[in-house]
């Protein structure tokens, strides 16, 4: 089988042919080391004329447009196109990014200057705008921004000698701009009777508030502060498009072709007329210039850059030269020579030569250029024309040999064969025509299977058959030369290729992404002898794939410069380079292959640097055996922590259902219970998802979160506070090097993170506005003054923050694979590492962006935790395999085996390292990795005897893992924390369910006990008293979703999900009875009152099943509901059951036989009922929300004595209310700590705590109840009701008028006349005639 991997060998760009001239201004300039600046497609160019070398920028994925020179002339600003374009700032020696400004414009930059002493870059964007931004480029800070114009800006300058001053011209307008605080203001030039109001092109500014620009008439306007002062008439024949200020005065160049230099006071020293030297012709276009000393720069609209010294201007030299305006598609390489010829809608052929990097020929033909082939002789050159035609001419002295006329369509591809005899010519009117070169040209077949354009065609080694590719995705065979087809598939086979240029076929279905149109790729080309093959295509990638590539999706490596689609791609006939061709860019890119580099080599090139590095992302993995992915970190992937509906849509969602709400504010509601709740304690540790998040505070706290809160724990007293700033699940925690903040990232629509003092528990700053759905990791740095985050966006968004300003410095798209880690350097708060689904990336602030690079490490590994070491740039990152890969720099230098299985937490000491993994093993390491000093095996026998629970499992596995006060700190997926003793025994401080819902829930009837079981196959009884532990553990066949105590405590049913259910002990937990008659889940359970005789026990099969404890048989089923049971209760007398099911119906039945009862509704409040859990029925109708729609109340529990109701719901609200909740919308005390279901409450039988189970958090709060008198004013009082009534105590006549006051300014600018009538929106009818009348004044 053929190798899946990304090809060996790569490509570098060497040289580029082209100057970008058209629809551009102002973008060549001399640097300090004398090379010459400028941009061509996607690509900065630095050219050094005296080695004729070139250096490339590849930071920008889209046209450059706009270029500015930072006044020491080292630095580049560059800026493109795109729908976020953005602008890079680059050295232009080491061709490296320095800053990247993003998030402001929109549509593309179209000029950019830097300020006098180069601190500011102003920026002016394509939208409509134009916008105008001012940055503060180096930290990538925006300082002002204003909207520049109606109409398109052309030029934008500072103005030299006043600060904070500047100037912009464009269509039909010249404004003056100051800058003060964050403000731009402009001032419209005056042109008055001294010149016509006009297009201006390009500025200069001079002392004393002179200002000198050039006109579209070819005039010089002179400003003096904002008023026109003089013009100088006929500067130039035509537009002056560039100006340019030096030392010695101005240089202006206008579409007249004549360049001109002026003094300081623009008197005229003399003119350079281009058109009249050697290399001029009529119609050359000065777009820019540039004069230093006694050189001058010029760029042309045609792609040349000229270079002029100044006492011999009439002898410029052409140093580059590149195809005019127009789409460029044809591209022949020479047999023998390092020749390249290319043809475009320019109508010019022209040869380069691949060694020199120079044109040395060019043709001018009649018509526009769209394909060319050389013959295998090199002797003859076929151009295939736009209207249809071909013509050949001689390569030596560019003659005509023939114009053959005979289609109306395009040609789009020709080619000779190999035995030089023929020369097939693919038109778009479906054919494909076949010529004898030696009959000159005689037509001499035809083949006409195609249905659609010919798109590639290629020759057989003997010349015998021809295939094409064709617009439709077919691959045709044809026999030559008669050009009869050939429809036996086995003959297809056999053939031998002389080329490979088609895009379909068997040997390159690799090249084709999985899902993709078929005309995205242009152009293919196979070198046979390095078994290798370069693709182009529409989105500016060369792609390298290893040929033949046989299945779909093949790993490549790939390789941006083109901005939009490249048409052609081709070897050179020695194979020692590519050449491809951009269409809209019309340049010519000429890339070396490189053989396999060995690795040594590697390490001395620097890596060419661009925002998405050479090697592809889509085809991450080099290797295709990518090891299987661990099943714990498989089932991590896949969580994507997408809501339906999130917290923050809820006023929405209210604003929708306020007409429910109207009709039901006229009755009085119930007022909020006296009593409230305060959260106590929480069974329970976020570990089966998240990592590195647990650690010891200042004060030797444990700071963790689970749910939706931030728990800080003290272990001495067993106590716990709780941040409750949040209102989803939190997924990530950092603490701050003192060890006294903690920064905690949530679940949301635009999730926000927090940074919250561990011991005061306030609120110290939320960061929101970046990341969509959630945050998955939080790092502060060093000196704790940044905090970078990952958001679980597609991109994973990568973000660094100032946190206490609560502004974002630096963003970019992370990866698409997901990120487990991002770690800041310790010793340089610049850079940063990211590390996740098969990536490790090493970064570096630049601006308002990040610069990634990926670590190399010949085979892709999954890194699962990362940290910093001793100096720098070692990193340690521990893998998927159980592996610690030691990295210096980006360079990976060894790997340590270190676990069996994930490395999930590492955590860096003084000297040394301790890691944990999904072995349950902690290991202490030195410095280096070499030595694993001790190692800890998280197992029962250890546990010390103060233990606060019991260990599920012996070596569960270890998902974080910090130090301090002498012990090591331990977080496990099974929702554990230990404190692990240096001399080796284990305490267990914290435990809650493992992964899965928890839904059942039952207090004990007369003890501060409680049992919960969930759907990781657990039973649990917990101890409430404040010892907070759990006592027992039971491990069941299945998961379950209900339970409850009998009535004298002594046993403890529990239902399962597959329909079966148990009474056990409560004391030890064994069986004492089962059954198992249903096949869906059991919903919930319940002893009946008094001797607890029957046993009710309802299913999802939507029956309720009563039993005979004493004899445990089955007495009784009730049938009659429509859906499956949610909700049991019993009467005090035992004898009456109320039911509640998923159509939300309320039902009635007879104890023991089942029988359905009707009781109307006032005989239904007169029933004394046992308990209360259930969600319907009069009684509690106001506990349903105004948005009952989408959210569910899942539970209730009435106290003891009768007044107040709990209820837990889908949003993870904990309400309160007085019952009886009679009428719609009770108002309550609400709290949040839950995430999201909250899936059963209870109250203790003493009513002095209230007991919460949340179902996908795994948690178990403990909620003390306080008494009217305890009125304590903490953040968990929250709101007392959704919505207020009218009768809550009227308003002032004053405040009410004011509340209702509606600021809506009237009209923006005055009213030229009245407008009057009704907006289409608030027409009721059509009006009668009298009515329309009436309108009409």
């Amino acid at each position: 089988m053929a190798d899946r991997t990304a090809p060996n060998y790569h490509l570098r760009l060497e040289w580029v042919y082209g100057y970008r001239g058209h629809q551009c201004r102002n973008n060549l300039y001399y640097t300090a080391a004398k090379e010459i600046v400028y941009f061509v497609a996607g690509v900065g160019v630095v050219y050094n004329t005296r080695e004729h070398k070139q250096k490339f920028y590849l930071g920008h994925n889209d046209d450059i447009i706009s270029l500015a020179l930072h006044p020491e002339q080292v630095l580049v600003a560059t800026g493109q196109v795109g729908k976020e374009p953005y602008i890079c700032v680059w050295d232009s020696y080491t061709v490296q990014t320095v800053s990247i400004l993003k998030d402001v414009h929109t549509h593309g930059i179209a000029c950019l200057a830097f300020d006098v002493d180069g601190q500011c870059l102003v920026s002016v964007g394509l939208d409509s705008k134009n916008t105008m931004c001012v940055w503060d480029w180096r930290r990538g800070k925006v300082l002002a921004t204003a909207p520049g114009h109606t109409d398109r800006i052309f030029d934008i300058s500072w103005d030299l000698y006043q600060p904070s001053k500047l100037v912009s011209c464009g269509v039909k307008h010249i404004k003056f701009w100051s800058i003060c605080g964050n403000a731009l203001t402009p001032k419209r030039g005056v042109f008055g009777k001294t010149g016509d109001l006009q297009t201006i092109l390009c500025l200069a500014c001079a002392r004393d508030e002179v200002t000198y620009s050039g006109a579209l008439n070819g005039d010089i306007y002179v400003w003096k502060g904002i008023n026109l002062a003089r013009t100088v008439q006929g500067a130039h024949g035509s537009g002056i498009f560039s100006m340019n200020a030096c030392e010695e005065g101005f240089a202006t160049g206008g579409r007249d072709g004549c360049v001109r230099l002026w003094d300081l006071n623009f008197k005229p020293i003399t003119v350079i007329d281009l058109r009249e030297t050697d290399q001029g012709y009529k119609g050359l276009s000065v777009r820019s210039v540039c004069w230093r000393g006694d050189h001058i720069l010029v760029g042309t609209q045609d792609s040349e850059i000229f270079e002029v010294v100044v006492h011999e201007r009439n002898k410029p030299f052409l140093i580059m030269q590149g195809h005019c305006e127009g789409e460029l598609w044809a591209l022949a390489v020479h047999p023998t020579k390092p020749l390249a010829m290319t043809g475009s809608d320019d109508r010019s052929v022209r040869i380069w030569s691949l060694i020199d990097h120079a044109l040395i020929a060019r043709c001018n033909m009649e018509e526009p250029i769209r394909c060319a082939a050389v013959s295998t002789d090199g002797i003859h050159l076929a151009l295939g024309m736009k209207d249809g035609s071909f013509t050949v001419l001689r390569v030596r002295d560019m003659t005509e040999v023939v114009h053959v006329k005979d289609r109306k369509e395009a040609i789009h591809e020709l080619k000779y064969s190999p035995d030089g005899a023929h020369l097939a010519v693919g038109s778009n009117e479906n054919s494909v025509d076949i010529y004898g070169v030696v009959q000159r040209y005689k037509k001499v077949g035809e083949c006409v299977g195609s249905t659609s354009f010919i798109t590639h065609m290629d020759w057989s080694t003997d010349s015998k058959y021809l295939q094409t590719n064709d617009g439709n995705g077919k691959r045709l065979l044809y026999k030559m030369p008669s050009g009869k087809e050939v429809t036996n598939k086995e003959e297809f086979k056999l053939v031998q290729w002389s080329t490979w240029t088609c895009s379909l076929g068997p040997e390159v279905n690799g090249i084709w992404p999985k899902y993709s149109d078929i005309n995205d790729i242009n152009s293919v080309d196979a070198n046979f002898n390095n078994q290798v093959l370069v693709t182009a295509d529409d989105y500016g990638l060369v792609k390298l794939f290893r040929y033949p590539c046989l299945k779909k999706g093949a790993k490549f490596k790939k390789y941006l410069g083109h901005s939009a689609h490249i048409t052609n791609a081709r070897w050179s006939h020695d194979y020692q380079w590519v050449i491809t061709i951009g269409g809209a860019d019309h340049s010519v890119f000429q890339w070396k292959f490189i053989p396999e580099r060995k690795s040594k080599d590697a390490l001395h090139i620097a890596p060419q640097e661009t925002l998405t590095e050479s090697h592809s992302e889509e085809s991450d993995s080099d290797q295709s055996d990518v090891p299987e992915m661990d099943s714990e970190i498989e089932q991590e992937t896949q969580l994507t922590y997408r809501r339906q509906v999130y917290k923050e849509d809820l006023p929405q969602l209210k604003e929708q259902c306020k007409e429910k709400q109207r009709a039901s504010a006229t009755k009085k509601r119930v007022s909020p219970p006296s009593s409230s709740v305060r959260l106590h304690f929480i069974h329970g540790y976020r570990g089966y998802d998240c990592r590195s998040n647990l650690f010891y505070t200042q004060t030797g706290e444990i700071v963790y979160h689970v749910a939706g809160v931030g728990v800080v724990y003290n272990r001495q007293q067993n106590t716990q506070r709780f941040y409750l700033g949040h209102d989803d699940d939190i997924l990530c925690l950092a603490i701050h090097p003192l060890k006294d903040y903690v920064a905690t990232g949530q679940v949301g629509r635009d999730s926000s993170i927090h940074i919250w003092d561990s011991e005061m528990l306030k609120t110290l700053s939320v960061l929101k506005g970046h990341h969509q759905y959630g945050v998955c990791a939080v790092d502060f740095s060093a000196d704790g003054k940044r905090l970078a985050s990952v958001g679980l966006d597609d991109n994973h968004t990568i973000v660094l923050w100032d946190w206490r300003k609560g502004e974002k410095q630096s963003a970019i798209r992370g990866s698409k694979d997901k990120i487990f880690v991002i770690k800041i350097n310790p010793y340089m708060p610049e850079k940063l590492i990211t590390a996740g689904i098969k990536h490790i990336k090493f970064w570096h602030k630049a601006g308002g962006g990040l610069i990634g690079r990926k670590g190399n490490m010949g085979k892709t590994e999954t890194m699962m935790c990362a940290v910093y070491g001793w100096t720098e740039e070692m990193v340690f990152s521990g893998t998927s395999t159980g592996d610690i890969c030691i990295w210096k720099d980006m360079y990976l230098i060894k790997t340590i085996k270190a676990h069996d299985g994930p490395v999930f937490s590492m955590h860096a000491l003084e000297k040394g390292f301790v890691t944990g993994g999904k072995d349950g093993v902690v290991a202490l390491w030195d410095d280096t990795f070499e030595h694993c000093l001790k190692t800890y095996a998280v197992k029962r026998a250890v546990l010390a005897p103060g233990s606060k629970g019991l260990l599920l499992e012996d070596n569960p596995s270890i998902r974080a893992i910090s130090l301090g006060h002498g012990h090591i700190l331990v977080g496990t997926k099974n929702g554990e924390i230990l404190e692990v003793d240096k001399s080796g025994p284990i305490t267990l401080l914290v435990q809650g369910h493992m992964e899965g819902e928890v839904w059942g829930l039952a207090t004990h009837p007369h003890l501060p006990i409680c049992a919960t079981v969930s759907d990781d196959k657990t039973l649990r009884i917990w101890d409430l008293s404040p010892s907070h532990c759990m006592l027992a553990v039971r491990k069941l066949k299945k998961g379950g979703r209900c339970c409850c105590f009998s009535p004298d405590g002594k046993a403890l049913a529990v239902g399962l999900n597959d329909g079966s259910f148990l009474i056990v002990n409560a004391d030890t937990l064994e069986d004492l009875v089962s059954f198992h008659h249903r096949k869906d889940v059991i919903s919930d359970i319940r002893f009946s009152p008094g001797a607890g005789k029957y046993l009710a026990v309802a299913s999802c099969d939507s029956f309720v099943d009563i039993y005979n404890v004493m004899s445990s048989k089955r007495v009784g089923v009730c049938k009659g509901s429509q859906s499956y049971i949610t909700h049991l209760d019993w009467d005090k007398r035992g004898k009456l059951l109320q039911v509640n099911t998923g159509a939300k119906e309320q039902l009635f039945f007879e104890a023991p036989r089942g029988k359905k009862q009707t009781i109307p509704v006032s005989e239904t409040e007169k029933i004394d009922w046992s308990s209360w859990s259930c969600v319907l029925g009069p009684s509690c109708e106001g506990i349903w929300p105004v948005v009952s729609d989408v959210t569910e109340v899942t539970a209730s529990s009435l106290s003891s004595d009768g007044k107040v109701l709990a209820t837990g719901d889908d949003f993870g609200y904990v309400k309160l209310f007085r019952y009886p909740v009679k009428g719609k919308f009770g108002k309550f005390k609400r709290y949040v700590a839950h995430s999201t279901h909250v899936t059963n409450v209870r109250w203790t039988h003493d009513d002095a705590l209230l007991v919460t189970a949340g179902g996908a958090d795994t948690s178990l709060m403990i909620w003390t109840h306080e008494a009217e008198g305890h009125r304590d004013t903490r953040q968990c009082d929250s709101e007392e009701s959704d919505i207020e009534s009218e009768n809550d105590g009227g308003y002032d006549s004053d405040v009410t008028r004011e509340n209702e006051m509606n600021y809506t300014i009237k009209a923006l600018s005055t009213n030229v006349r009245q407008m009057l009538g009704i907006k289409p929106h608030l027409q009721q009818k059509e009006p009668s005639v009298d009515e329309r009348q009436g309108v009409v004044r």
